[in-house]
């Protein structure tokens, strides 16, 4: 029965001689692409991390004078109907992160509002543009709500609101990150 599954090569004088048994090159093609597929994904996943670092990293560096004074300008209160106006502060926001597609990663931002009673907080929603003015109770717009009590607690200028986290903003364009 062994014989059966073996292969045999004749050599000089008749006698037969075992041939070597190899896989079949399509088996060896699909352990090659099996192999190809966890090297690719481990190197996708590699990959992703680098970029996420890399991203973090970008995201930790202090915010520039220019930057400060667009996002300060939101509590002015003539932008909501000046759509130019917020068009010109997307642009600065988009300036001070050249390298990073910031949609859908920055939802918006979120500020104590300094009109006065009955507002509370400033938003500006990065993905519809625009900016409003809440009163206290008002439920904040598209997961900006979760940075409303940093923003009250005071201590920072404004607070950008991620996905995954939020980033609050001191006077001096310093980030400190905080997980919501």
């Amino acid at each position: 029965m062994y014989s059966k599954m073996m292969s045999f090569r004749k050599e000089k004088g008749g006698i037969k001689v075992p041939r070597p048994m190899l896989k079949s090159p399509q088996s060896q093609t699909q352990t090659n692409n099996i192999l190809s597929a966890t090297n690719n994904n481990q190197q996708n996943k590699q990959q992703q991390q680098m970029d996420t670092m890399k991203l973090n990293r970008l995201l930790r560096k202090s915010r520039s004078k220019e930057y400060m004074e667009a996002i300060h300008s939101l509590d002015a209160g003539g932008h909501i109907h000046n759509q130019k106006k917020v068009n010109d502060i997307i642009s600065t926001i988009k300036g001070e992160f050249p390298e990073v597609e910031l949609t859908g990663i920055l939802l918006g931002y979120v500020a104590i509002c300094y009109l006065g009673k009955p507002y509370e907080v400033h938003t500006l929603d990065i993905t519809g543009g625009i900016i409003e003015h809440y009163k206290a109770g008002h439920t904040l717009p598209n997961g900006l709500e979760k940075a409303r009590s940093i923003a009250m607690r005071g201590g920072y200028e404004f607070i950008e609101v991620y996905a995954d986290c939020c980033r609050a903003i001191s006077s001096n364009g310093s980030v400190s990150v905080i997980s919501c």
